[in-house]
């Protein structure tokens, strides 16, 4: 227990619980409108953002924050526009964004130290500003996941249906995108770049294997996200392992485990026993 009187742990044990809950209850609704491929192209927009802000000789944040955001805003349109699935677009901007990575990293002179870093993630080194952004951006999203609960609800269930019955549908779903943008920038430094898009997706996924209730889903997937920050935390600690890495495997081990003990796997057993019934 003495390792919480550093400073240092204080400070990641506060960004896993801000981070966990902010990738979480976005993750809810990247499964529910199954959209997983989001957190995968949004979290490289971030990193080659960060990339080329580093390239510049700004601040990578900054870069993060611009680049996400711009993906997130391109994503909606690209499908709506385009006649085509919101996961083509995603495939679409995840090409171009990895390949600015890349690209970039080749330009930048010397050794490539910060940006390896970017894409790993040290939690055990978040700042202040790191953690007072996380901050804004956990409360801002649990704060809308509030306010609009039942317009989150109507667009999860079914966009057309909500926007036929007069909810602005697509700038809400544009809303939305641009949530998981701001999430994946503020959490890009203490997870990584590469990393992100899993805790993104796992603590959701495993919860959304556990309930039909939309609001428990939410608190399930803020519970898992948070313990595998700080459990990964706990376990990088005594055996000496790279933090985002831990974290990260420990939340596909839930979800393994939610999935091995989900009540909907005996349900879709049953109806698929009911439906071999009915066809003999």
């Amino acid at each position: 227990m003495e390792i919480l009187g550093y400073e240092f742990m204080q400070h990641a044990l506060l960004a896993g619980f801000l981070g966990g809950i902010a990738c979480s209850v976005v993750g809810v609704l990247v499964v529910s409108m199954q959209l997983s491929f989001i957190g995968v192209s949004i979290s490289h927009a971030a990193f080659a953002g960060a990339i080329i802000a580093v390239f510049a000789g700004f601040d990578p944040l900054f870069g993060a924050f611009v680049f996400s955001l711009a993906a997130a805003a391109a994503i909606g349109p690209l499908a709506d526009r385009g006649e085509f699935k919101p996961d083509t677009s995603l495939g679409i901007v995840f090409s171009l964004m990895i390949g600015l990575s890349f690209l970039f990293m080749g330009l930048i002179p010397g050794p490539k130290t910060e940006v390896l870093n970017l894409m790993w993630g040290s939690i055990l080194t978040v700042n202040d500003l790191d953690l007072i952004i996380l901050g804004v951006i956990a409360v801002l999203v649990v704060g809308t996941m509030v306010l609009f609960f039942k317009e989150v609800q109507a667009i999860v269930f079914n966009r057309e249906i909500a926007l036929s019955v007069g909810l602005h549908a697509s700038w809400i779903f544009y809303g939305l995108m641009f949530l998981t943008g701001l999430t994946v920038a503020a959490s890009l430094r203490p997870i990584g770049g590469l990393l992100i898009f899993s805790l993104i997706l796992n603590p959701a996924a495993a919860a959304y294997q556990l309930t039909y209730n939309l609001k428990r889903l939410f608190i399930l997937a803020a519970v898992f996200g948070v313990f595998s920050c700080w459990t990964g935390l706990a376990l990088s600690y005594l055996f000496n392992l790279p933090s985002g890495a831990a974290i990260v495997v420990l939340s596909t081990l839930i979800f393994l485990v939610a999935n091995a003990f989900s009540p909907k796997r005996k349900v879709k057993r049953v109806e698929t026993a009911a439906e071999v019934e009915r066809d003999a």
